[in-house]
């Protein structure tokens, strides 16, 4: 049986921020993780790259030694990609779970930097850790990972945000990447309790590991139209398009200032990157 299921007693803190000098060891070999862009910088610019770091987490699981034979390297038991930063809940197994986020990473940058031809470091050098030793702070962890799309004002509930494992629990629909060992935590909290669990917010006062970052998160798509549509009246490119230049400008500005990136609101509206740039510079 997985190790998970030896968790010990209660964790003193629900909240922990690792120091920089070391990494506690986790007793159970499971540990919170957070990757952020560096600087703060978008991660993802399209559905393609959410897609391809799922993609990333996919090939770090395994790894074919020169026997041939195939050894796991982490099991994933919850993930949620935000436009800037990404919860993992991994377990390590054949390798160190620093190991396993550089795999990651490098496989990441690789291909982001060749679609967006540009060079360089993508995610802040040193990602951040916490310990799980226990069920009842996995339990916590599985609820905030989560929940952070709503916590960001970005969807309503857990379900509509398509970049998390949740879809992999529910099952509603079928998830274009299997990565986490699901099984495993329902065999210990049933479906029906995760599901009203992982569905009650979490109280504010709450911080795992990313106290500064809530609040820098990326509109949706849609959050962008219903923006734009406040301001202009408008709701699809060709309209925008056609405003008059102050109106336009205005809605871009307010847009940026709410944290809208150059790449997505030239993707979105058509108007070209200088003219953003020029706009929020």
């Amino acid at each position: 049986m997985d190790n998970m299921m030896y968790l010990c007693t209660s964790q003193s803190e629900m909240s922990t921020i690792m120091p920089r000098e070391s990494r506690t060891p986790s007793g159970t070999g499971i540990y919170h993780v957070m990757m952020r862009g560096i600087n703060h910088q978008d991660l993802f610019e399209d559905e393609e790259d959410y897609y391809q770091f799922l993609s990333s987490m996919d090939h770090a699981r395994f790894q074919t030694n020169e026997k041939g034979v195939v050894i796991t390297n982490c099991v994933y038991y919850a993930y949620c990609l935000m436009s800037n930063h990404i919860h993992l809940l991994i377990r390590e197994r054949g390798e160190s779970v620093g190991e396993t986020i550089k795999r990651i990473a490098s496989s990441y940058v690789y291909y982001y930097n060749h679609k967006y031809m540009r060079d360089g470091h993508l995610f802040k050098e040193r990602y951040r850790s916490e310990p799980v030793n226990d069920m009842e702070y996995f339990a916590i962890l599985l609820r905030y990972i989560h929940q952070n799309p709503v916590k960001a004002h970005l969807v309503n509930r857990v379900g509509d945000y398509g970049f998390s494992s949740w879809h992999e629990y529910s099952r509603k629909e079928t998830p274009l990447f299997s990565l986490c060992d699901t099984q495993t935590v329902l065999r210990r909290i049933p479906f029906l309790s995760l599901e009203e669990m992982v569905n009650s917010l979490v109280p504010d006062d709450l911080h795992c590991l990313d106290i500064e970052d809530c609040a820098k998160m990326r509109p949706s798509d849609n959050q962008v139209w219903n923006i734009i549509l406040t301001i202009t009246g408008v709701s699809n490119m060709g309209d925008f398009q056609r405003l008059g230049k102050p109106q336009r400008d205005m809605a871009l500005i307010e847009l940026r200032r709410q944290g809208a990136s150059v790449r997505q609101l030239e993707r979105l509206t058509g108007v070209g990157r200088g003219l953003i740039q020029n706009l929020s510079g």
